[in-house]
């Protein structure tokens, strides 16, 4: 297993109700979550808005501190490591996060943002490795001398899974990438991550609210609820037989491909 979360909490500062003096109280976000992932398996967590998929994921690759439980990375207790020996395992586990005009730096170019994080971890041939992500996530090398906001919004989300791919991860975890595109864009990026995962050999969680999207991409399903998980099962289980209540409601909250099916 590349990932072992065991009865997993975190809670933070509601910052609404903070009184004038003295600390915030703390709201749970995650209630005690159990999984496994496989290496190789490209894994869906979905829920609604609130449910505690994304703050899931930042305790994942550590970008938030768990309150309890365990989170091992390929075997290794990385709960409560500090950034000193967080540093050497972050570049086997990298996110793509949900908005790229945020996440990606307005005043460097492309070349610049992809070689951050090759320069951080003092890797050689940066040059080299910018231009092989860019290859990877076709897009010209030309665009190494853009800024982000020269870009569309398919191609920002391209860097920005150019840069989480140029340090070679095993892990990544892809956090709403494609809510923000049209729909053509969000099956270029949706294709490109299954290339990329067959031709690198990743292992990926992509979050999403859109069970469309995770049934598209994701060979297993973990369905989480107001910070807990209320079923985990593969993909076409779940579509075809869903246990819980909630994953019903998802799977009825669907699109249907007729609008006028609605009114049937």
């Amino acid at each position: 297993m590349i990932y072992q979360v065991r009865d997993l909490r975190l809670s933070l500062p509601d910052m609404t109700r903070k009184p004038f003096l003295g600390a915030a109280p703390r709201i749970e976000i995650l209630k005690g979550m159990t999984f496994d992932i496989p290496k190789g398996a490209v894994v869906g967590i979905v829920g609604g808005s609130g449910s505690g998929k994304s703050t899931l994921g930042r305790a994942m690759l550590r970008l938030l501190e768990p309150t309890g439980g365990e989170i091992l990375f390929d075997g290794r207790n990385i709960t409560h490591l500090g950034e000193s020996a967080l540093r050497p395992m972050r570049r086997r586990f990298q996110m793509i996060f949900q908005d790229p005009m945020s996440s990606l730096n307005p005043r460097r170019r492309v070349a610049g943002i992809i070689a951050g994080p090759l320069k951080l971890h003092g890797l050689d041939g940066v040059q080299r490795r910018v231009d092989e992500a860019l290859d990877m996530v076709g897009l010209p090398r030309s665009f190494a001398r853009r800024y982000p906001h020269e870009l569309s919004g398919g191609q920002r989300q391209r860097v920005g899974i150019a840069r989480a791919i140029a340090l070679r991860p095993e892990f990544i975890l892809a956090d709403e990438i494609v809510s923000g595109l049209d729909v053509s864009s969000q099956a270029q990026v949706l294709n490109l991550l299954e290339e990329l995962v067959r031709e690198l050999g990743l292992t990926l969680a992509f979050i999403s609210h859109d069970l469309s999207v995770i049934r598209r991409l994701c060979n297993r399903v973990i369905v989480l609820h107001q910070g807990v998980i209320v079923e985990e099962a593969e993909t076409a289980t779940l579509f075809d037989a869903p246990k819980a209540r909630y994953t019903q409601e998802l799977l009825e909250a669907i699109p249907l491909p007729d609008p006028f099916q609605n009114w049937l």
